[in-house]
């Protein structure tokens, strides 16, 4: 008999239409190993999980509610295995802010950085003076707990406040000294490197659309020409990462290259597994195919992660 395997896609982040992609291009993979579904967790999903009985969940959800331990949480409690990074480490990676202490602790070099919140202070003078006096401009804003470059702007002093103003709805904020320099991304997978890809975007920086967007035609280098020295120090360090913020499974950890010096700006616990996506590019080229690796993820599944 085929084991089950529930493929839990969509939810309630702003990253829910990738997810769903990535949920398609898994099902299509293993649809003839397992006997497979994908469910949607918006409205009463603890009961269809139940009704299903799944032997393994393939979390696909991406952002909030699926990526920041929540769904993690219930599937613990369920005693059901399912894949990627556990409650503690999903909690971790997702906040920004928690995940650079960590980063900083163990001396992994990340931007400098400030905390705005927006419901505390709203006067933006005394904040954009801050900003210039500890880290200057450019800077990068961003939420504290979204992924795949969701309210990421890069602000000069012109536009600074504006932009700050487009997300006076978050709780806190966070403000990045802006590195300039080459964007590297590396994998890890079951604690071992897999390897790294260099992207060089057409647009302003690698946001939302030239990660997802075919016409934005962001250009993937494999291998990445950096001196065998250098590309082992950055796979090293995305593997340190992965293993003190208590990762499982696949991560994706992207990097600046500035003046010689790698900047760790995070780590995804759950990369997008779309035709666009880093993951499957890096492990192909790793003569890992796309089946393999979603046949890993599945059999890497567990309980207590």
């Amino acid at each position: 008999m085929k084991k089950k395997v529930l493929i839990l896609a969509g939810g309630y982040s702003k990253e829910r239409e990738i997810s769903i992609k990535t949920a398609k291009a898994v099902f299509k993979q293993i649809k003839n190993d397992y006997k497979c579904k994908i469910l949607d967790p918006l409205n009463g999903f603890i009961k269809e999980i139940r009704k299903f009985k799944p032997n393994i969940i393939f979390n696909a959800l991406h952002g909030r509610y699926g990526e920041d331990g929540y769904i993690q949480l219930i599937l613990e409690n369920e005693k059901i295995k399912y894949t990627h990074s556990g409650v503690e480490a999903s909690s971790i990676c997702i906040n920004k802010l928690i995940s650079k202490k960590i980063f900083n602790k163990h001396r992994i070099l990340s931007p400098k950085y400030l905390i705005y919140k927006p419901g505390l202070n709203k006067n933006y003078r005394n904040i954009f003076q801050q900003v210039n006096k500890v880290l200057n401009f450019p800077v990068v804003i961003k939420p504290i707990n979204e992924g795949s470059s969701v309210g990421v702007f890069i602000c000069d002093k012109k536009n600074f406040n504006s932009n700050l103003n487009k997300l006076k709805n978050e709780k806190e904020i966070l403000i990045e000294e802006y590195i300039p320099g080459r964007e590297v991304q590396v994998a890890i997978m079951g604690g071992k490197k897999l390897g790294a890809i260099e992207l060089v975007p057409k647009r302003k920086f690698y946001d939302y659309k030239a990660k997802y967007d075919k016409k934005a035609k962001t250009k993937h280098i494999l291998p990445v020409d950096l001196p065998k020295d250098k590309l082992k120090e950055v796979e090293n360090i995305a593997l340190r990462a992965h293993k003190i913020t208590g990762c499982k499974g696949i991560t994706r950890s992207d990097f600046r290259y500035n003046k010689n010096k790698f900047y760790l700006l995070e780590i995804n616990t759950q990369p997008g597994l779309t035709e666009l996506s880093l993951v499957p590019e890096i492990a192909k080229f790793k003569g890992i195919s796309f089946y393999k690796l979603i046949k890993w993820i599945i059999n890497d599944a567990s309980i207590n992660r």
